[in-house]
């Protein structure tokens, strides 16, 4: 088929080359310089308009959404209006991430599991709010953040930090409200499904790291890597999840009128009282797509086609597991150095991945031009063995100004949930 993806990060790549590896013409837009085998269109995310065009002019079959910018902007509204097949939520619906308000709103009507919370429109209250309550909590930027507007606050000060760094700053892009929740001990995970209306197709678990250095230290970031499927998360737990959250969300959804249909992201955390949810995403994750998708040996297209048409669909998933490591700027998640000259990449066995995100080709070479580097992928028959592999494969690199965690993976050997 003639396929699109909309998007240009890490995650499109990880979809465009698994759409290439099930034999599609893929398509991206706008796509990056290091999608080999592919065709980049040079539309933005954003320009339904032009995206609209493209996908009638060049009879595209089916178009597969990235990013949640895209989908706040419109895009499978527009497309559908248009009669062409997208895969996506609405924006209506895509406001469980658009808003963190809106998504604790519709836990509460779904009874989903999740941490106790009181949203705020002004700076004053919310100060109140944290100074009557003590640390520690989570102060969340309510709108979109790209996966960095949540501080995991132990101390007050840091609480009040958060909450002026939101309405004060642009840090976090425009934020008219701010989420503060109760803090959750456990261990987090993440569980993605395949969604239309109510019928739900659960995806394998993935592990994402979301601070910037080693021991889970430094701020939040877009995620500095992830390993898919857990092998410590053990099945009732996973049932539990697919049962009181992605099924009740998906439900809940339906009768208020704002169907859901697309990859829905549920991030997860087990508590003594069970799985409850921190957040969800209308998108698959990122880097949990370069981790999960190498494992599914299902095609991609055929998992989408059936979820649409509310038929069940037993994935094929491979025995082993992937581990991704994201190679990021020094400065990220805040001020990312750009410029850097990055090489070594003819050295790399050839079943290692290396998916890129903000890398641009400059005569023939990989130069940094944003936070996120690339992200470095491995399957393997353990995850002890993925884990070697993608670290040697580093260390074959040249990487200068960038850093990444040494210990992705490591909760799955020193813990068992």
């Amino acid at each position: 088929m003639n396929v699109l993806v909309i998007g240009r990060g890490g995650r499109e790549h990880a979809l465009a080359w698994k759409l290439k590896q099930d034999g599609h013409n893929v398509f991206v837009a706008p796509g990056n310089d290091f999608m080999e085998g592919m065709t980049c269109v040079s539309i933005n995310e954003t320009d339904v308009e032009a995206l609209v065009h493209f996908a009638e002019e060049k009879e595209m079959e089916w178009t597969i959404v990235g990013p949640e910018s895209s989908l706040m902007a419109g895009v499978v509204d527009t497309f559908r209006n248009k009669g062409l097949n997208i895969f996506g939520p609405t924006k209506a619906a895509a406001l469980l991430e658009g808003s963190k308000a809106f998504a604790k709103e519709i836990m509460m009507e779904a009874g989903i599991p999740t941490a106790a919370y009181e949203a705020f429109t002004d700076a004053t209250s919310a100060l109140a709010y944290i100074e009557k309550l003590g640390a520690p909590l989570v102060v969340k930027a309510d709108g979109l953040a790209a996966g960095k507007g949540v501080t995991v606050a132990f101390t007050v000060e840091e609480a009040e930090a958060a909450v002026r760094d939101i309405f004060t700053t642009d840090k976090f892009g425009q934020q008219s409200q701010v989420v503060i929740e109760e803090f959750l001990e456990g261990e987090e995970f993440s569980l993605m499904a395949f969604v239309s209306g109510e019928h739900v197709i659960p995806m394998v678990t993935s592990q994402d790291h979301k601070r910037a250095y080693d021991g889970d230290a430094g701020p939040n970031t877009g995620g500095m890597g992830a390993y898919s499927p857990m092998p410590h998360l053990v099945e009732d737990v996973y049932q539990e999840a697919v049962k009181t959250v992605l099924e009740p969300l998906a439900q809940t959804m339906v009768k208020r009128g704002t169907p859901f249909e697309g990859f829905l992201y549920a991030g997860l955390i087990l508590t003594s009282d069970g799985p409850k949810v921190i957040e969800f995403n209308a998108r698959f994750g990122d880097p949990e797509t370069e981790a999960i998708v190498p494992n599914l040996k299902s095609p991609l297209l055929d998992v989408i086609e059936a979820v649409v048409r509310q038929e069940s669909y037993p994935i094929e998933w491979s025995d082993g597991y992937t581990m991704s490591v994201v190679i990021a700027a020094e400065g990220y998640p805040d001020r990312p150095i750009t410029g850097q000259v990055l090489s070594g990449f003819e050295s790399l066995p050839k079943d290692v991945l290396v998916f890129h995100a903000g890398t641009t080709k400059k005569s023939d070479q990989v130069v940094g031009s944003g936070g996120r580097l690339l992200v470095v992928t491995a399957t393997r028959p353990t995850l002890l063995e993925a884990k070697t592999v993608v670290y040697e494969a580093i260390s074959l690199l040249d990487l200068p100004e960038t850093f990444h965690r040494t210990d992705i993976g490591s909760r799955a050997f020193t813990q068992i949930i």
